[in-house]
């Protein structure tokens, strides 16, 4: 059993390895190809908000790469500095997403806030959880090994409940993109495949938790029958 499930890890380390790496090469790629209006980032951001009521959520730039996120609790969409100031059709396609987010917030979006209910579970958890474990396992404490499994639970199921939330942003910034006339027939191809990528890393984010999950439980089956 233990050598099934380090074989799943490591076939689950190579696949988020190779959708990693096919979010990066097709993030430059279009962040190269600019849409045929020249808006960027943050002014097709601030026009979407602004389409749905949303003028107090704010659009703020932040350092790094791919660091775009919403903030739920400032109301502010934030986006990396190079996708806030490029009109590149990766840039738009990351900044309609995220105001996605914003948009389920400001509707109650049930699966939203589903997740913000789990994440303080799921911080402990993924903090905690794999020491227990360990600690439990060193020590010959199985009880305090399967908390640790238990805890880790939370992680999966945060990342599974993910999902919806993140599939979610990305139909709904299609269809804004789309919608609303910034980008044009040709220029929808690269925004979804740009956001498609994005979205297969949080399924190999849950793949890597369920294997890891799998690998402990059969650390503790294995001390059980010694």
């Amino acid at each position: 059993m233990d050598l099934l499930a380090i074989a799943l890890m490591a076939l689950v380390f190579v696949a988020s390895l190779a959708i990693q790496g096919g979010l990066q090469a097709t993030f430059a790629r279009f962040a190269r190809v600019a849409n045929s209006r020249g808006l960027t980032g943050a002014q097709v951001a601030r026009a979407i908000l602004d389409a749905h009521g949303l003028t107090h959520v704010r659009v703020e730039p932040v350092p790094g790469a791919l660091t775009d996120h919403y903030d739920p609790r400032a109301k502010a969409v934030r986006l990396s500095e190079p996708n806030y100031a490029s009109p590149s059709l990766a840039a738009l396609a990351v900044a309609a997403h995220e105001v996605g987010h914003a948009v389920q917030d400001a509707q109650g979006y049930a699966w939203l806030r589903v997740r913000a209910s789990l994440w303080p579970a799921a911080s402990l958890g993924s903090n905690l959880g794999p020491i227990l474990v360990v600690l439990g396992l060193m020590v010959g404490a199985l009880g305090l090994a399967k908390l640790g499994l238990y805890l880790y639970l939370a992680v999966a199921l945060f990342q599974l409940i993910t999902l919806p939330v993140e599939f979610d942003a990305s139909r709904r910034a299609l269809d804004f993109l789309r919608r609303m006339g910034f980008l044009d027939a040709r220029e929808m191809g690269p925004a979804r495949q740009v956001l498609t990528w994005a979205a297969l890393t949080y399924v190999a984010a849950l793949a890597s938790s369920l294997a890891t999950i799998l690998y402990y439980a059969s650390l503790l089956m294995g001390r059980r029958e010694e």
